[in-house]
């Protein structure tokens, strides 16, 4: 048989998962990698990343129960976060400790706002690939932070890697980068395959244009090519695994969990099928044959997702974070964490029964939220405003503080981001970007109850993916491809992936979450407008 790998690296922990031809998953394994958190600083180690990739590849191998030489290709995804590289490619520290093992700038990490809000009010062309405004969460904001901030740092710098790229070198040796990763996060115009120098000389780093980009990129190839030499023996060694297996050029998370999931209803295609990722963040991915640009909303990204197709990428900053957040402050927090233990349950999955036990059908679990209503912009505004500055809002509060009262607040939480999904489908509509359903993937939307919850706040159909980890296949599939299993990854995902569920929006509450819709964009703009006012 061949089995293909997928890792996947996201905020807080790397996976692996062994894939047949069918798409079906044969085992996964997981391990946690370490963060270092200060406010608006987020920090990460490579070696610690590259380390707990190679356990995950070698036990999922091994819990599989396949042999090592089964394994026909191996695709790889993470986080859009930022990897320094000494000349010599080793850590190169990023941070005010000075250690060299924190040479990761995540992807969460807002330290650059001040370089974003400049590089904005400059107003390049070439924003208007990124949605008119650039964001702290890209890398060219980080790129000036680190030499204005770190000056010693960004001149030592050998190589500055978008972390899905820094994985397929890690395994490969190969420097060549991901056109999805340069083209959605580095500024690279992967329709007209170039570099804007301009660009570079306006914003204060003439110096990656003039060294020809070499400390970024200058190989860029499609996601799924087969990168030159495959994987080196140094990690084939750590993983467990023969050298030379083909890798493919890797996509960020989010893509990756696109791939998995928009081509799995082939009746609709992937045009008329939106991407939903929901984890630690949420990002929307829709493609369309045509280039659109949409206020807030990144790209068009060309062929940076779906080959061919442009890619307009939305999303919100937190989503499962922000409900993990609403959760672990509320004041009932630590009595329901006791009675989750007593169940044996995790605490959000017993949330996620009490809700199922109070509203059997789940689309009644409005009576559950009641008046409350949340604006979960609790690290900015991605999309459809690009605010970093945003902060959440919280209306409907009384003085209850029991286990009752934090189910509404959950209930409300999960209603807000699926407003906020409303949102971004508006803002896409007007500008041209109009899917018909939306595919979800990622460990916060896994639940039924979410799903159908997110389907009636949002007003569209929501599909659920077979594959239990559409992200994982999503990487997998680009081994795949890269392998020459398949000859693109269009046809890796028609094969690879379908639609188990259909989640409709219920027609007996349809106006009432209209209603708190409505409700909803009015405390934003409260929110908005106070700040204006305010200046401070």
């Amino acid at each position: 048989m061949s089995a293909f790998i997928g890792v996947d690296v996201g905020t807080g922990s790397a996976r692996a998962g062994v894939f047949d031809a069918n798409g079906a998953l044969l085992a996964s394994h997981a391990r946690d990698i370490r963060m270092w958190r200060d406010g608006d600083i987020a920090e990460q180690s490579s070696d610690d990343i590259w380390k707990a990739v190679c356990i995950c590849v070698k036990t999922a191998v091994t819990e599989a129960g396949i042999s090592p030489e089964d394994v026909a290709g191996i695709g790889f995804d993470a986080a859009c976060s930022m990897v320094v590289l000494d000349r010599q490619m080793r850590p190169l520290s990023i941070s005010s400790s000075g250690e060299a093992e924190r040479n990761v700038i995540v992807w969460m990490d807002h330290r650059a706002k001040d370089q974003a809000d400049r590089i904005n009010a400059q107003g390049h062309d070439v924003l208007g690939y990124v949605g008119g405004r650039i964001s702290p969460e890209m890398q060219t904001p980080k790129l000036l932070w680190i030499k204005e901030n770190v000056p010693d740092a960004f001149t030592q710098a050998g190589q500055f890697f978008d972390l899905p790229d820094f994985l397929t070198w890690a395994a490969t040796g190969s420097l060549t980068r991901s056109a999805c990763t340069v083209t959605c996060k580095w500024t690279y115009l992967a329709h007209e395959s170039r570099w804007d120098e301009t660009y570079f000389q306006k914003i204060g780093l003439p110096e990656l244009a003039d060294e020809n980009y070499a400390r970024i990129g200058q190989t860029i190839v499609a996601p799924g090519t087969t990168l030159e030499g495959g994987l080196r023996t140094e990690a084939a060694e750590l993983m467990g695994l023969p050298a030379g297996i083909p890798v493919g050029a890797g996509l960020i998370d989010a893509h990756a969990g696109g791939i998995g999931t928009v081509g799995a209803d082939p009746e609709a295609g992937p045009e008329a099928t939106m991407a939903y990722v929901f984890g630690t963040s949420a990002c929307t991915m829709a493609s369309s044959a045509a280039p659109h640009k949409v206020p807030g909303v990144w790209g068009p990204y060309y062929s940076a997702m779906v080959p061919g197709l442009w890619l307009s990428e939305g999303g919100q900053s937190a989503a499962g974070e922000a409900v993990a957040h609403l959760i672990r402050t509320h004041p009932a927090h630590a009595e329901a964490s006791g009675q989750a233990q007593s169940e044996g349950l995790s605490l959000q999955d017993y949330l996620l029964h009490e809700v199922a036990r109070r509203a059997p059908d789940a689309s009644d679990a409005i009576q559950i939220a009641g008046h409350r209503l949340i604006v979960p912009d609790f690290l900015g505004n991605r999309a459809p405003f690009a605010d970093p500055s945003a902060t959440a809002v919280i209306s409907g509060l009384t003085l209850a503080n029991d286990v009752d009262d934090l189910i509404t607040t959950y209930v409300a939480g999960v209603f807000g981001i699926g407003y906020g999904l409303r949102q971004i489908m508006m803002a896409q509509a007007e500008h041209g970007v109009a899917p018909s359903s939306i595919v979800i993937s990622g460990g916060a939307g896994r639940s039924a109850v979410i799903k159908q919850m997110l389907a009636d706040a949002s007003g569209f159909p929501v599909l659920a993916p077979h594959s239990p980890e559409p992200v994982l296949l999503g990487a997998a599939m680009l081994g795949a491809v890269a392998s020459g299993s398949f000859a693109d990854l269009k046809i890796a995902m028609r094969d690879m992936s379908s639609v188990d569920r259909k989640f409709v929006p219920a027609n007996h509450v349809a106006d009432a979450h209209a209603a708190r819709f409505r409700a909803f964009l009015q405390l934003q703009k409260a929110e908005h407008d106070l700040r204006a006012e305010l200046n401070f």
